[in-house]
Formats: C-alpha cells, sequence, structure tokens
C-alpha cells in the first residue's frame, strides 16, 4: 500500500532555512506528480506547492514562493521542500501527497519558527 513518511522538521529561529523529505513506496513515484501540504494548529490543511512527474514544473502558492523549493529524486522515490527565510506563520506540520490528496496520509513533520 501507498506510504508516505516526511522527515526534516524542527525547530527554527525567524530567516532560518529546513530541508524536509519526504519518502515515497507503494505507488509509481516517478510518474506521480506530488504536492507538499501544511496544517496550522486550528487551520484547514492548505497546499503549498506541487511538482510535475520529472520535477520540471512547479507551482507555489502565493505564501511560499520566492522562499521554498520543491524538487524530488525519483531514483531514490524522494521528494525534498527547501524552506529558507522562514516565518513564524510558516510553523506547521507539513506533509506530502497527491495534488488531490487522494493518497493516505503520513503523519507529516513539525516545523516550529519562533525565536
Amino acid at each position: 500500500q501507498v506510504r508516505l513518511v516526511e522527515s526534516g522538521g524542527g525547530l527554527v529561529q525567524p530567516g532560518g532555512s529546513l530541508r524536509l523529505s519526504c519518502a515515497a513506496s507503494g505507488l509509481p513515484f516517478g510518474s506521480t506528480p506530488m504536492g507538499w501540504y501544511r496544517q496550522a494548529p486550528g487551520n484547514q490543511r492548505e497546499l503549498a506547492v506541487t511538482i510535475s512527474s520529472s520535477g520540471g514544473i512547479t507551482h507555489y502558492a502565493d505564501f511560499v514562493k520566492g522562499r521554498f523549493t520543491a524538487s524530488r529524486d525519483n531514483a531514490k522515490n524522494t521528494l525534498y521542500l527547501q524552506m529558507n527565510n522562514l516565518k513564524p506563520e510558516d510553523t506547521a506540520v507539513y506533509y506530502c501527497n497527491l495534488p488531490s490528496g487522494a493518497y493516505p496520509w503520513g503523519q507529516g513533520t513539525q516545523v516550529t519558527v519562533s525565536s
């Protein structure tokens, strides 16, 4: 079955950087567009980034555009999210999934931006 395992979160100061990873199994990863989502406390889960199956096309929500970069290594079945210039409002649990969110959700990885 499909399994998505996110990692790389942590506590970082405003302006800092983190790199998240998502290890995928049980799906044709190399031919599957993917997305990064986040859910802040009390808020609905929101789609932050989508990336095409090849990694050549990405789309970013306005709230991360210019600061976050998605990439993927299809040989390793792994999705990445490089997050720079982090802000307190980026604090959330981050998840990977299809752009439709149709796969079972992983446990996510907590990102906390605070001084």
